[in-house]
């Protein structure tokens, strides 16, 4: 019995006494080096696009008011995405690219609902960003934000992707949902600006931060924007019916699907229901899941935005909802209008 042992014990000693001398790895130094590098390259493709927004506003007491933040380009005959807030009221917008060049800015269309504006200016042939796929977004993923705090044009801050499909109240009184947390850090003049992965696609746009706390950093989800933009681009505003709920996506459990031969493996989660809204009127609960509007399924929170149009408003629409075990449909009639204006001392606009 030694005898057989007595290779096996010597061959094990001879390996770990080599891999006690063998020198150590420099798996982290390699892997600082290439987060470097992605971020160094995001930012080169990306900066190109990204611009200053300055705005002037009516004052009455005979005093300049202004305010300013960020956008970045996304065609090449000048349409520029920025958030709501920095345009609004604005008497005069002028935009500054990288080069230098200044362009006074028309506002194309402004939805104060989701927070999110177009702009354009007379320039064609520009540098325009690559819109990326909010959706394939992962916590831990790495997280580029790119603008002009302070006026400090293309300044770069990186982080991770630390949540995804946060709420956030906008300043109309709507609840903006899928928004996307980073610890990426902003600050006044960031707002607009893009949040990029590390190949340089926009997959948010810059929009708040809570004031007492550190790296805790919102931007509207890429997907969403993506639907905005096109909307005010082709209208000039967005006209939308509401339920009056704020959810989150979850995924479905696999048996319930199967048990009620859903066509969806997620669905939209309502977290809270507003109190005389078209929601609580047909019977909706916290904790339902959405899983249908009308005869289309509803998967994610976008689906379910790019729904509610101004088509559906005041129409009656059976809604298909999980509800512990059982599957309801409910008759829902959304409305026009924004919800109630809801103070938050939390969420602070950044520029």
């Amino acid at each position: 019995m030694k005898a057989t042992l007595r290779p096996v014990l010597n061959e094990t000693s001879n390996r770990i006494s080599s891999e006690i001398s063998a020198p150590a790895p420099k798996d982290d130094s390699l892997l600082l080096d290439a987060y470097s590098t992605a971020v160094s390259g995001a930012a080169e493709r990306i900066s190109p696009t990204v611009v200053h927004v300055e705005v002037a506003h009516p004052s009455t007491s005979g005093r300049p008011s202004g305010g300013a933040g960020s956008g970045f380009v996304f065609t090449p005959d000048g349409f520029i995405l920025t958030n709501s807030h920095v345009v609004a009221g604005a008497s005069s917008v002028q935009v500054t690219l990288l080069d230098g060049r200044k362009f006074a800015a028309d506002v194309v269309g402004d939805d104060p609902d989701s927070d999110l504006a177009v702009l354009r200016i007379g320039a064609v042939n520009l540098a325009t960003a690559e819109l990326g796929d909010s959706a394939a977004v992962r916590v831990g993923h790495v997280a580029i934000a790119i603008g002009s705090p302070y006026g400090f044009q293309c300044t770069v801050t990186a982080g991770v992707v630390s949540a995804m499909g946060r709420s956030l109240r906008a300043a109309s009184g709507r609840m903006i949902d899928n928004i996307i947390q980073t610890d990426a850090a902003l600050n006044p003049g960031n707002s607009g600006g893009p949040l990029v992965n590390s190949r340089g696609q926009v997959i948010g746009v810059n929009t708040a931060v809570i004031l007492p706390a550190q790296g805790i950093c919102f931007a509207i989800a890429m997907n969403t924007a993506k639907f905005v933009a096109a909307r005010l681009m082709r209208d000039g505003r967005i006209i939308r019916a509401r339920l009056g709920v704020a959810g989150m996506n979850v995924p479905i459990l696999r048996k319930v699907v199967r048990f009620h031969r859903l066509a969806v493996e997620r669905g939209v989660m309502i977290t809270s229901v507003e109190a005389g809204s078209p929601a609580e009127r047909a019977g909706l609960r916290p904790n339902d899941i959405i899983v249908g509007f009308g005869e289309y399924p509803v998967t994610t929170i976008d689906v379910l935005h790019r729904m509610l149009s101004d088509e559906h408003a005041d129409a009656k629409t059976p809604m298909t909802v999980l509800r512990g075990a059982e599957k309801l449909v409910l008759d829902v009639v959304p409305e026009i209008g924004a919800g109630k204006k809801v103070k938050s001392v939390e969420a602070a606009r950044i520029g």
